[in-house]
C-alpha cells in the first residue's frame, strides 16, 4: 500500500477548510495532520520558502504550498469528479468566483474573528493544542497569544479598522442572504455537484464564520441552507453523484454574486494593477519580487466604500484566469463573451492585468521572462 497524502493545517484556518474539503471529496488518501511550532516555525519553510497552512505532502515528498497549486497538482492524479466544470461559461464563472472567495472574503472572516472577543477563547485552545501537543497549559496560552498577535497586525492592512465595520457587516449580512437564497434552490453553486468554486468559498464560512462562536450564532445558524452547504461540503458521500446544471447554465440565484464581483471586486483588481505598475519600475530582474502589500486602493463595498492596501498576489490569479480564457477554442470564448455581455460586463475578457507576475511561495514576482 502506498504511502498516504499529508495535510497540515487547522481547522481555524481559512484556506485549510478548502483544502481538507477537496482532498475528501476526490478521494485522496490522506492523513490530516495538525500544525504544531516546529512544522509551522521549521519544517514548512525549509520545505516551501514560507510559513504558511495549509501544506499538502505527496507521498513522494513534494510540499505543495498555495490552494491553487495543490489543486492543480491533484487534479490532474486525481481525474475522477473534476471540480472545474467541463462547459466554458460554468468554468469561467466557477474561476472567478473561487477568486472572489479566495480574496475578497478575507476581510470580513478576519473582522468577524478578531473584532469580537469571545471568539478568542476557541483560538487560544485549538491553536495552543495544535502549536504545543502536551506542554502545559500556560505555555500553550503564551505562544497561542503570540500568534493571535501576529494575526492581529495585519487586520489594518485588510481594512479591518473600526471606520469600516459598519460597511463590512452590510455586505457580508447581506450576501449571506443571497447565498441562503440559492442554497435554498440548488445543493451547490452550479448545480449538484461541487465545483472550485465551492471549496474556495467554503474557506471563510467553515474556518471562520461557521467555528467563531459569535459569527456561527448570528449568521450562520440563522441561515440553515447555508449551514447545510457547509455540512455537505465538509462531507462528501463516498461515490459523489450529480452533475453540475445542463446547457452551461449559470442559475439566476448567483445573479447578485456575480453583480458584486463585476461592480466591486473588478475595481479592486484595477487599483491593485495600478498600485503593481507605481512599484514596478523599483524593481531588476535581480530583485523581482513585489513585497506583499502596497499602497491603500479604495473601491465599492455593498453602499459604501471600502480601503485596503493592494496585495499583488490577487493580481497573479486574476492573471491565471485570463490565461485559461485566452488559450481555449474560439467557440468558447465566444460563449464566455456572450454571458458576459448579459451581464453587462463585456470588458471583463479584455481586462488589463498590468505587468506579467509569477509566484513565488507567499509572493508574487514580475515576470521578466512572459
Amino acid at each position: 500500500m502506498s504511502k498516504p497524502y499529508i495535510l497540515y493545517g487547522w481547522h481555524l484556518s481559512f484556506f485549510s477548510g478548502k483544502t481538507r474539503a477537496y482532498l475528501r471529496y476526490k478521494n485522496v488518501p490522506f492523513e490530516d495532520r495538525e500544525v504544531d511550532a516546529l512544522t509551522l516555525m521549521r519544517r514548512i519553510p525549509q520545505k516551501t520558502g514560507a510559513t504558511v497552512m495549509p501544506v499538502v505532502v505527496t507521498p513522494e515528498g513534494e510540499w505543495l504550498q498555495d490552494t491553487k497549486h495543490i489543486c492543480d497538482v491533484l487534479e490532474q492524479r486525481f481525474r475522477d469528479h473534476p471540480v472545474l466544470p467541463p462547459t466554458p461559461r460554468q468554468a469561467f464563472a466557477a474561476q472567478l468566483l473561487e477568486l472572489w472567495a479566495d480574496e475578497w472574503w478575507i476581510p470580513p472572516a478576519m473582522h468577524y474573528r478578531w473584532v469580537y472577543p469571545e471568539n478568542y477563547a476557541l483560538f487560544e485552545r485549538d491553536a495552543g493544542r495544535a502549536l504545543l501537543p502536551g506542554f502545559p497549559g500556560f505555555l500553550q496560552k503564551r505562544l497561542a497569544a503570540y500568534v493571535a498577535g501576529t494575526l492581529r497586525g495585519y487586520l489594518p492592512s485588510v481594512g479591518v479598522v473600526p471606520d469600516q465595520y459598519a460597511v463590512m457587516e452590510r455586505w457580508t449580512e447581506n450576501m449571506l442572504d443571497v447565498l441562503e437564497a440559492h442554497f435554498a434552490r440548488l445543493p451547490y453553486l452550479f448545480g449538484a455537484r461541487p465545483s472550485i468554486a465551492d471549496f474556495a468559498l467554503l474557506g471563510p464560512m467553515y474556518g471562520h464564520l461557521n467555528r467563531d462562536p459569535m459569527p456561527k450564532r448570528t449568521l450562520i445558524d440563522p441561515r440553515p441552507q447555508l449551514q447545510a452547504w457547509v455540512e455537505r461540503m465538509n462531507a462528501p458521500p463516498p461515490e459523489p453523484a450529480g452533475d453540475f446544471l445542463a446547457d452551461d447554465a449559470i442559475p439566476d440565484t448567483l445573479q447578485q454574486v456575480f453583480d458584486a464581483v463585476f461592480s466591486e471586486f473588478y475595481p479592486m483588481l484595477e487599483g491593485i494593477r495600478d498600485e503593481v505598475r507605481k512599484f514596478a519600475p523599483k524593481l531588476s530582474p535581480q530583485r523581482s519580487r513585489l513585497p506583499r502589500t502596497l499602497g491603500p486602493i479604495t473601491f465599492p463595498m455593498g453602499e459604501g466604500r471600502f480601503q485596503r492596501r493592494a496585495m499583488p498576489y490577487t493580481l497573479w490569479m486574476k492573471q491565471r484566469i485570463l490565461d485559461d480564457y485566452r488559450s481555449r477554442a474560439p467557440e468558447h470564448r465566444t460563449a464566455i463573451e456572450s454571458w458576459l455581455q448579459q451581464q453587462g460586463a463585456a470588458s471583463v475578457t479584455g481586462f488589463d492585468p498590468g505587468p506579467r507576475l509569477r509566484r513565488k511561495g507567499l509572493h508574487v514576482c514580475l515576470d521578466t521572462h512572459g
